[in-house]
């Protein structure tokens, strides 16, 4: 068998004495597309902080692409190709959309410090692209405060795309947005990761977009991974219609 993107062996994170991920092991396949589903406060915002460096892990172990990433600088983790978004929306308000693709560039190569005066200049080119491939074209010289959300979240989409990424952590990428928009954003990021042989892992509230968009579906609750499998295969799981999906089976 290839061997995995992604390899995780019992990653652990308390607070206090709540135990936020608790033991979490799972493999991610190379161009694979899954979903990581749970109710509020099962564990997901917190576990994607620990796989992109913003929280130390109490315990465990993270292979990406062989070599060992837990407690690495989330600068030295993007850097690799593991790129994240978050829930809220992160760009600079006052610079352009097409600056704060610039800036990313110039942070995955390295040349980020002292070059902002000089960022009219360089990596033009390419932040473009990138801006047209999420739909952001005529959008590039606006400010990022002056946007539509649903045009942040596509600006965030391609300030992830920016270090060349082989690993999306997309954490509820569609909080917020309007339910047309949720399909549209993620047929969108589905389209993009298959073109570019991503392997994707997110999180995300809309079933209906987890269940069109993902190839497979993890189920987290307490911290702890309960179903994982095909889409329909965990849909119909009783243990997670019963913490989660709120559909109880049909009798048989």
């Amino acid at each position: 068998m290839p061997e995995p993107l992604l390899r995780v062996v019992g990653v652990c994170k308390a607070f206090g004495g709540v135990r936020a991920v608790d033991g979490v092991s799972f493999e991610l396949a190379r161009g694979e597309i899954r979903a990581l589903i749970g109710p509020n406060g099962a564990g997901k915002s917190t576990f994607f902080n620990i796989l992109a460096g913003q929280l130390r892990a109490d315990g465990g172990a993270v292979s990406y692409r062989g070599e060992e990433i837990l407690g690495l600088a989330p600068h030295a983790i993007w850097r690799r190709g593991v790129s994240r978004t978050f829930q809220i929306t992160a760009t600079f308000a006052t610079l352009s959309a097409l600056e704060n693709v610039q800036v990313a560039r110039l942070s995955a190569t390295g040349r980020s410090r002292g070059l902002l005066r000089l960022v009219d200049r360089l990596e033009v080119e390419r932040s473009l692209a990138l801006l047209a491939q999420v739909g952001l074209a005529e959008q590039a010289r606006r400010p990022a405060g002056v946007l539509a959300y649903g045009d942040l979240k596509k600006l965030e989409l391609a300030i992830a795309l920016a270090n060349d990424p082989a690993l999306l952590l997309l954490d509820e990428p569609t909080a917020g947005m309007a339910p047309a928009e949720r399909g549209a954003l993620m047929a969108l990021t589905g389209s993009i990761a298959r073109e570019r042989e991503l392997t994707v892992l997110f999180t995300e509230h809309d079933m209906d977009v987890v269940f069109a968009v993902a190839e497979r579906v993890m189920v987290l609750h307490q911290g702890r991974v309960i179903a994982e499998g095909a889409p329909d295969t965990v849909r119909t799981n009783p243990e997670v219609q019963a913490v989660y999906l709120g559909e109880p089976a049909e009798a048989t």
